[in-house]
């Protein structure tokens, strides 16, 4: 038989499939994988409804249905004072997911390279590989999960096109700080290089930390495309409605290749997200305050048992250090026994790294679920850990 394509044969399943199912097996509490357990706004899913009902259900514009894209165009203005044309310079998708790669299939070619950063969420290596190019790792340094410059400037060759920029950050919780992003920036302009920003945690930030986007910065607008998500901003994580924004001339050709992955995303969905888009500050000053409520419960929790916490400003994520907790495994073992013999899932950090040598000892908790869930998973690792001792 003929070989498939690299790219996608030799992949595992995910490892959020697989520790879902283990907990499915184990009947764990799931702090693995990253959706909300409770539904998004009901007044959202009342307007997506009542389009359902009233129609059209037919094909939605290729880019879009207009309302949405006017909405996504109000969205960036109203919170970051990024002016972009709603009919030219955004395009919706079905998901974040299809976002990045329709973007990512649009501006890479064969032998360029794609910069990425590790920890890094898993869809991206695959991707950049499948349109020919070469992803090329910088590695935070935990625990502070310190972007190193020389590393950074060193990644930057005369066949880099882009660098993927991911803050607020999946798996870390890491907010990229305004110095941070100036180095990408001075980067980027010296090098004439693309930014593609994964954004979907931009209203997912907490106190003392505030999200700003790359493409807000001088000479990065023209440079970067953002990525959001209404799944990650209204809970609604099995909608799959992505939003991008970004210049006429890069976004006209990310729709051209969003045309032949998905074409277009359920109007009834899309009417729903943009009511989403236009609800008052207090929505979203809420969703991110709600959160950090959850992130500090479970922390406190998690530092009660015995787990170090790294630090988190943002997304739905908080990672522990299991050195000295429970027995000696590397963090994917360590995982399967915390789910099997504690009841408790995780996810192992390893899991977003693609170069050799990642760190063995961490371990992604989820937070955005019911107090209750979170109360429940601290007491099955009290127990099941001092019983382990």
């Amino acid at each position: 038989m003929k070989s498939l394509n690299p790219a996608f044969a030799g992949l595992g399943t995910t490892i959020f499939t697989v520790m879902s199912a283990l907990a499915v097996e184990h009947g764990a509490i799931n702090l693995g994988q990253g959706f909300p357990d409770e539904d998004g706004p009901l007044d959202i899913r009342e307007a997506a409804a009542r389009a359902l009902i009233d129609g059209p259900n037919q094909y939605p514009p290729m880019a879009g249905v207009p309302a949405l894209r006017q909405a996504v165009a109000a969205h960036d203005r109203r919170f970051y004072g990024l002016d972009y044309d709603w009919a030219s310079e955004t395009l919706v998708t079905s998901g974040a997911t299809e976002a990045l790669t329709a973007a990512l299939f649009a501006l890479l070619s064969p032998g360029d390279e794609a910069v990425v950063i590790e920890p890094l969420y898993d869809c991206y290596v695959p991707i950049i590989r499948a349109a020919g190019a070469v992803p090329v790792p910088v590695r935070l340094q935990p625990p502070d999960w310190r972007l190193p410059a020389g590393e950074l400037a060193a990644a930057f060759g005369p066949r880099t096109k882009l660098l993927v920029l991911n803050t607020p950050m999946n798996p870390t919780g890491k907010v990229f700080t305004a110095a941070e992003l100036g180095l990408i920036a001075d980067l980027l302009r010296a090098r004439d290089a693309y930014a593609l920003c994964d954004e979907v945690y931009e209203h997912l930030v907490f106190s003392g930390a505030g999200h700003l986007p790359l493409a807000g910065l001088d000479g990065m607008r023209e440079r970067c495309i953002r990525v959001g998500s209404a799944g990650k901003t209204f809970s609604l994580t099995g909608w799959k409605v992505g939003y991008l924004s970004g210049p006429a001339a890069l976004i006209g050709t990310v729709a051209k290749a969003h045309q032949f992955l998905t074409f277009t995303t359920p109007p009834g969905l899309q009417i729903g997200v943009a009511a989403g888009l236009a609800k008052d500050d207090s929505y979203f000053t809420g969703l991110a305050a709600g959160l950090e409520a959850k992130r500090d419960r479970l922390r406190a929790g998690l530092r009660a048992v015995g787990f170090q916490t790294l630090p988190v400003d943002g997304s739905y994520f908080v990672t522990a250090d299991v050195r000295g907790v429970g027995p000696d495994l590397p963090d994917d073992d360590y995982c399967r026994w915390l789910t099997a013999t504690i009841g408790v899932a995780a996810v192992p950090v390893s899991a977003f790294y693609m170069a050799d040598d990642p760190p063995r000892h961490l371990i992604r908790f989820c937070f955005c679920k019911r107090d209750e869930v979170l109360d429940a998973a601290v007491e099955r690792l009290r127990r099941g850990l001092q019983t382990a001792a």
